[in-house]
């Protein structure tokens, strides 16, 4: 009769280890991964109001973005700058002017680099804060009404 119940123990106990390892898991609904990437915002707006503006670096690895132009209203300012996987080296995106000067994080390939500002009207110079990229020409004029 010991026999028995050791088994149903056991049993019991490994059903209860199974349930706690598997509670230990990632969850998979995080918005921003460890390349830096985090969730698009619906287009034109910015998370707690303000306005999201995108743009990409070069698909084919060219020190430039896609757009060398763009346009935002006065106040929070999200600037979205994805990373194509195929552009093999790492970007991000920075605003400088009229007393700001901040940049966004560094992401890999595949990954977006995502800056938050408040911006007065006038224009701003947006560019790629790695390495030499900034010297090499990979920038752009945003402009703020």
């Amino acid at each position: 009769m010991t026999r028995p119940r050791f088994i149903a123990v056991t049993a019991v106990s490994v059903a209860a280890l199974a349930l706690i390892a598997a509670g230990c898991g990632s969850s998979s609904n995080s918005s921003t991964s460890s390349t830096g990437a985090s969730a698009t915002q619906p287009s034109g707006s910015a998370s707690g109001g303000g306005q999201a503006v995108s743009l990409s670096a070069d698909p084919n690895g060219a020190l430039k973005f896609t757009q060398t132009s763009l346009t935002a209203k006065a106040g929070k300012v999200t600037v979205q700058m994805s990373n194509p996987s195929s552009s093999g080296i790492e970007h991000g995106i920075a605003v400088e002017g009229n007393g700001v000067d901040q940049d966004g994080p560094i992401v890999q390939p595949g990954g977006t680099s995502t800056l938050s500002v408040n911006l007065k009207p006038g224009k701003y110079e947006f560019y790629c804060p790695f390495d030499s990229h900034k010297q090499q020409g990979m920038t752009g004029t945003l402009t703020v009404k």
